[in-house]
């Protein structure tokens, strides 16, 4: 949007950004069930992913009696990326569980529990508490994803954004269907493995939802604005998830980080939870295999930061 005497900083909505990742299936699930977009031409899978070797990043926690893996994952990719080869193959089919940061509901249980969360009170509207200019950009944006300008009238800034933001995306090509994710989730199904969660949808959303609404507006406004630029910057930081270029994905996502109330509450927190349910899992027997957003195993303050300051190690294995 246009206009600002102090435009956001750039890294502002980057943990946003990782826990909207983490959600993406689910939220356009409920957007498609609320919201479809309008029909479009296929559209095709993006050059670079189909050429650029893969080899992504995986760790191992391990002790006499038992093995956990750590793999960051993407959770919107082109169709075609083929990653699950070497050693992550082989971690996950010697694995007796898959632990994800939520299990994944149906598009009808994720409803009620996104509208929940996500809806405004009675008699407030979203368009109706934006400022002006902000307001026009707003809508402009919405015209121009052939969405009506009053399609997330009654939701929170918070959902609008994370909506908005999925679309450009969607329409080159990326799609949950073909995440890491999902795709472990579908093989983990397959083998009769077992299924264990991090967090629950109703956690993750409520990250979102009790945020001020101040908040909430400026990282509406930071994705109206950034709006072009996505698509590219998804590009640079999958690219580096294929190259296991732990440095680069921390520099992309995480250093730049200059809110830090936002980046205890999405990131340093939560990564923190996660490696004292590792801690406590390596009290048991048995080979469990992680799989979490990229963001969380990369740079300072990282699931393996925060494991050494437990006193376990991560181990490189690709």
């Amino acid at each position: 949007m246009t206009g600002r005497p102090s435009p956001l900083p750039r890294r502002f909505a980057s943990g946003f950004r990782r826990l909207a990742a983490t959600l993406l299936a689910a939220l356009l699930a409920l957007i498609g069930l609320s919201q479809p977009m309008s029909a479009q031409a296929r559209p095709a899978r993006p050059a670079a992913a189909r050429t650029a070797p893969v080899r992504p990043a995986l760790w191992k926690v391990s002790d006499k009696d038992t093995t956990i893996w750590l793999f960051g994952t993407i959770h919107a990719l082109p169709k075609g990326l083929e990653w699950y080869k070497g050693p992550v193959a082989a971690a996950f089919e010697q694995s007796d569980a898959l632990v994800t940061e939520i299990i994944e509901k149906s598009p009808e249980e994720m409803r009620p529990i996104v509208l929940a969360k996500a809806m405004l009170p009675e008699g407030q509207t979203l368009r109706g508490m934006l400022a002006p200019a902000d307001r026009a950009a707003f809508e402009k944006a919405l015209a121009g994803n052939a969405l009506p300008v009053a399609a997330f009238d009654r939701y929170q800034p918070w959902y609008a954004a994370v909506a908005l933001a999925t679309l450009p995306l969607l329409s080159s090509g990326y799609d949950p269907a073909n995440g890491v994710d999902a795709q472990l989730s579908d093989r983990a199904l397959a083998a009769k493995r077992g299924r264990e969660a991090l967090e629950t949808p109703e956690f993750q959303l409520g990250l979102f939802g009790s945020l001020p609404l101040d908040t909430q507006k400026k990282y509406l406004r930071e994705v109206v604005d950034n709006l072009p630029k996505l698509k590219g910057e998804l590009n640079r930081i999958i690219a580096a998830w294929k190259a296991g270029d732990a440095a680069r994905l921390a520099r992309l996502m995480n250093e730049d980080e200059d809110d830090p109330v936002l980046e205890q509450r999405l990131l340093i927190d939560r990564n923190r939870d996660w490696a004292q349910w590792i801690k406590a899992r390596m009290d048991k027997p048995g080979r469990v295999f992680i799989a979490v957003g990229a963001g969380h195993l990369a740079g300072a303050g990282s699931v393996q930061d925060q494991l050494a300051r437990l006193g376990l190690r991560a181990t490189r294995v690709q």
